[in-house]
């Protein structure tokens, strides 16, 4: 089919032009909008409003004209349009948020929280793997000596033992942090 009697039988909406101009200029359309988008999902999204757009609005198309620059527009305003739409969608005020979520991140209250912070850190770094493990998963995680046992695949003797020479171990490490 020749490209001009392509554009005038689309213009006319003849089904099977249509079909031609979405398997000549679909990789085009997505591709546009997925630059915008950067999300495959959402790009599929955009192709697809932009051909019934295109559908839509086919018999003001000049048959003079090509098609893929006219469909490159139509998706790329497509696209900016779900792309304000999910950011609306996405932004939830900060008092949405509740107090104790875990991605809300706080400020330390001093200088001296933010050295005290570090000295646990270096100690906790200074303890032997299989206790680091332990005192991550108990302390981090909440986990319970029962869960970590079975998360670790040992006794929960073993877990005990572990966490107990671990905190001995930060105890002597870190007793100068309690005065």
């Amino acid at each position: 089919m020749q490209e001009g009697d392509l554009r005038a039988r689309f213009r006319r909406g003849d089904p099977d032009a249509v079909r031609s101009v979405y398997r000549s200029h679909g990789r085009l359309v997505y591709a546009v909008a997925y630059r915008v988008l950067g999300n495959r999902d959402l790009a599929e999204e955009a192709t697809q409003q932009t051909f019934v757009k295109a559908w839509r609005a086919a018999q003001s198309f000049a048959e003079d004209r090509e098609l893929a620059p006219w469909l490159a527009a139509i998706a790329r305003r497509v696209a900016i349009d779900i792309y304000r739409r999910e950011a609306l969608r996405a932004a939830d005020p900060l008092e949405s948020v509740a107090p104790g979520d875990p991605a809300l991140v706080a400020s330390p209250q001093s200088a001296e929280a933010i050295y005290d912070v570090w000295e646990v850190r270096q100690a906790v770094a200074q303890l032997p793997p299989d206790e680091q493990e332990v005192v991550r998963l108990q302390h981090l995680d909440g986990f319970t000596h029962t869960q970590i046992a079975e998360k670790l695949g040992v006794a929960v003797g073993t877990v005990k033992s572990r966490s107990f020479r671990a905190h001995k171990r930060l105890a002597s490490l870190l007793g100068h942090l309690r005065e």
